[in-house]
């Protein structure tokens, strides 16, 4: 039968180191107890079996707490982007209708506080409870709209109430992608598929060998580092976590505490390897798992290995959950560049599907990436619809990335089949930002396109403007920075009378092909 995330977290050796950070040493045995200890804190709140609690959090210990609290219970966490801004936050508490938001209203490099401050609270119809977190020195002091407001502290005071654990079927957790809609999919997932897959990642990823230890960069609010947070932890690996990425600070880590597995994008990577001045900077590193965001880096493993970094692609997605495959070490480099790789799970399988036909395809024959295993997503949360459409008759699961199998049983993604942009290391929807500008009263229409400029994945607006508006670029780029994550604003954004466009059988069509090529014109 397969375990909990309870039965997950109790069955490992409570004396073992899990955490280190800037301020505490965790052990399992901290986890279990904080868990046990805020599960009944929530439930004082009168959360329960399927509520959502939104975690806005920073990397730090107390997220995972919370995380296995929430799944104690049968609740779900809802994981908010720390980079996302007002109306993503709006649109995400609000649409997932959340009953309690945890955040850090005094955390120095994100001001939680006054992006909240700017949601409208009428939107938040469902949201009745925010817990603050805070550390010692800090005031839990925080009002919101009238919202019960509670103190973390307070929370993790309460005494470890005997309770029926929450079974492997139970949803647990909600991460938000963006796909070829305006407003972001929930992408909801099982605690059996995690603890599955994080299981599987672990020895996949190396992480049970001896000595094993991980930096815990990658933030916990995207799957990828979650993922990674997780696996670290069935491993029996101790994770080093930082609250926020920094290069210089990290590199310093990963000498000073030995560290033996970390996994990033590519653009991470490079910044690592850039802030320490040493032929060998990383003599303990093992690998870098990383994810392929940036294509003017195509020559990364090469330069990476001859420091002597191991760089290996690897592939995952929210519906599949991150470290999904990896290329082989003992690949040679060309082969380690590529995206994808082999499956992490035994379990688990891939095919090639032709996206019009559904013909399964040959080794080397590029099309839809499909795929199976006990890692992939149960639903779209609260949209059956998408979630029927995600799947074909037989039960694969419909990628959107285009890529093609290897003759040893590998795979390798090229790029997304859609318009998705990858903007700061995200899948990122055209329409979302589209939508945003189009809120603007000086705008009658857009259109957003990604281009790479200097080097790295950027988006390019162009509007048309209303009738007598005055075309501002600098404050259209303004209202976008003060309602979207800052990866998300336009590098430029241009006017223009018309788009270019074409019939066909189904309706008149945009040409964005057209609108990237004239955005790389404009911005030359």
């Amino acid at each position: 039968m397969a375990d909990s995330l309870t039965d997950f977290l109790q069955g490992l050796p409570s004396n073992s180191v899990a955490i280190d950070d800037d301020h505490r040493h965790w052990t399992v045995g901290d986890l279990q107890s904080e868990s046990r200890r805020l599960a009944s804190g929530l439930r004082a709140l009168g959360i329960g079996p399927g509520d959502r609690v939104a975690l806005w959090l920073p990397n730090i210990p107390q997220w995972l707490a919370l995380f296995f609290a929430c799944a104690r219970i049968g609740a779900i966490a809802v994981s908010v982007n720390t980079r996302f801004r007002a109306n993503e936050l709006e649109d995400i508490v609000g649409r997932s209708g959340c009953r309690a938001l945890v955040l850090w209203p005094t955390f120095k490099s994100i001001d939680f506080a006054g992006i909240l401050e700017a949601v409208d609270p009428e939107a938040l119809s469902s949201l009745t409870d925010i817990v603050a977190f805070s550390t010692a020195g800090e005031s839990a002091d925080f009002r919101f709209a009238g919202r019960r407001c509670s103190a973390y502290a307070d929370l993790a005071r309460h005494d470890e109430e005997a309770m029926p654990a929450a079974d492997a079927e139970s949803r647990c957790v909600i991460f938000t992608t963006s796909g070829t809609t305006r407003a972001p999919k929930f992408v909801c997932h099982t605690q059996k598929g995690i603890v599955q897959h994080i299981r599987d990642v672990a020895v996949g990823f190396g992480m049970t060998t001896p000595g094993s230890r991980v930096l815990q960069a990658l933030p916990l609010c995207g799957v990828f580092g979650f993922t990674q947070a997780l696996a670290a932890l069935a491993g029996g690996a101790p994770m080093r976590m930082m609250a926020i990425f920094d290069e210089v600070d990290a590199a310093a880590v990963m000498q000073a505490e030995c560290i033996t597995h970390v996994n990033g994008s590519d653009e991470m990577l490079v910044r690592l390897l850039a802030s320490r001045p040493e032929p060998r900077p990383f003599p303990h590193l093992r690998s870098f798992g990383f994810a392929r965001f940036n294509p003017a880096l195509d020559d990364l493993v090469e330069r990476a290995q001859a420091r002597g970094v191991i760089a290996c692609g690897l592939y995952g997605m929210s519906e599949c959950l991150a470290l999904y495959a990896l290329q082989p070490l003992t690949m040679p480099a060309a082969e380690r560049s590529k995206g994808g790789g082999a499956l992490i799970s035994p379990q688990a399988s891939v095919r090639v599907c032709d996206p019009e036909t559904g013909r399964v395809l040959a080794a080397g024959e590029q099309g839809e990436l499909e795929l199976r295993g006990p890692s992939l997503l149960l639903e779209y949360y609260g949209n059956p619809q998408a979630s029927k459409d995600a799947f074909t008759a037989d039960g694969w699961f419909r990628s959107g990335d285009l890529g093609y199998l290897e003759a040893d049983g590998r795979f390798c993604y090229l790029t997304r089949i859609g318009d998705v942009l990858r903007l700061g290391g995200f899948l990122t929807s055209p329409q979302e930002i589209e939508a945003v500008l189009e809120a603007e009263p000086s705008v009658a229409g857009a259109q957003v396109v990604g281009v790479n400029l200097d080097g790295e994945p950027v988006a390019v607006g162009f509007v048309i403007a209303s009738d007598q508006a005055e075309f501002q670029e600098d404050e259209l780029r303004e209202w976008c920075r003060s309602r979207l994550a800052g990866y998300k604003v336009p590098r430029r954004i241009f006017r223009i009378d018309e788009f270019p466009t074409t019939p066909s059988a189904n309706g008149t069509k945009i040409q964005r092909t057209k609108l990237r090529q004239l955005a790389i014109e404009r911005c030359a």
